[in-house]
């Protein structure tokens, strides 16, 4: 696990995009110019460029709580996806987590905590800002230590998703057809990782009896709640589902359970049709 939070940018990204040695470039190329490079310093902040080094934060108790937290929950996702590649006759590769706060670069870009919790395949990387499970609870009203563990597992899908193909042959296929068309496939793969994230929660119950009770009803809410026609009633008023990223609630809580109730990849196939 990587703790970026504090670091502007995360750590890295030394000065908006520029490593170390870029940064120390630009002092150079200022002081034969005749600039001051205190001068320099004190303008980073406004003009969208930040030195490399840690920001003083205040983590709270809880916080750190929750970083225990996923990077177990990650860790456990290993003991389902490890067996599962090996049955396939592969290796599975444990990705990375990296815990920011407001913004970050990733090997896809630079993101910001209101794009919330992602999966970046450059680099293989999960990416959270954990104030985001405070959204859930407040703004969504999922709580819950398995709904938390769900947004996990869901990202993890992702990664799985690449280290398959299947990604790339969604991308290749969007290159073929429409927008729409486009759109609507890359809201299948949101859906498959859903499925994904209840495979791994099927395995977590049977084989290490991870569950407690309630546990499934709060990830199916945490599912249900951000679904995309959710979301757009609650912040446009409206539901436009040609404009959907995701799924529906009904479709993000029918394949959770579908891979929560048969623990079985083949099962998640949901570019067979109708999802």
């Amino acid at each position: 696990m990587e703790d970026r939070r504090g670091m502007p940018m995360g750590r890295g990204a030394a000065v908006g995009g520029l490593g170390g040695c870029g940064f120390l470039i630009v002092i150079v190329l200022y002081l034969v110019l005749g600039g001051d490079p205190v001068e320099l310093v004190q303008e980073l902040p406004s003009s969208g460029l930040a030195p490399a080094y840690p920001v003083d934060v205040q983590v709270s108790p809880e916080q750190e709580g929750l970083a225990d937290f996923v990077s177990v929950v990650l860790a456990d996702t290993e003991d389902t996806w490890g067996p599962i590649f090996a049955q396939l006759g592969g290796r599975y590769e444990q990705p990375h987590l990296v815990l920011f706060s407001g913004r970050v670069q990733s090997a896809c870009g630079i993101a910001g905590a209101a794009s919330g919790p992602f999966y970046c395949p450059a680099d293989h990387k999960v990416y959270i800002d954990l104030a985001f499970y405070d959204e859930l609870r407040r703004r969504f009203h999922a709580p819950g230590d398995f709904a938390q563990a769900y947004v996990i597992a869901h990202e993890v899908g992702h990664h799985v998703q690449n280290l398959l193909g299947i990604s790339d042959k969604v991308q290749a296929m969007q290159r073929r057809v429409s927008r729409a068309d486009a759109n609507a496939l890359s809201v299948r793969l949101e859906l498959q990782a859903d499925c994904f994230a209840g495979v791994w929660g099927y395995h977590a119950e049977r084989a290490r009896n991870l569950l407690e009770s309630g546990d499934l009803e709060e990830a199916l809410n945490a599912a249900s709640a951000i679904g995309d026609d959710n979301i757009q009633r609650q912040t446009q008023g409206s539901v436009v589902p040609d404009s959907f990223t995701h799924g529906s609630s009904a479709q993000r809580v029918k394949w959770f359970r579908t891979g929560f109730e048969s623990g079985d990849i083949e099962a998640c196939d949901t570019f067979d049709g109708s999802y």
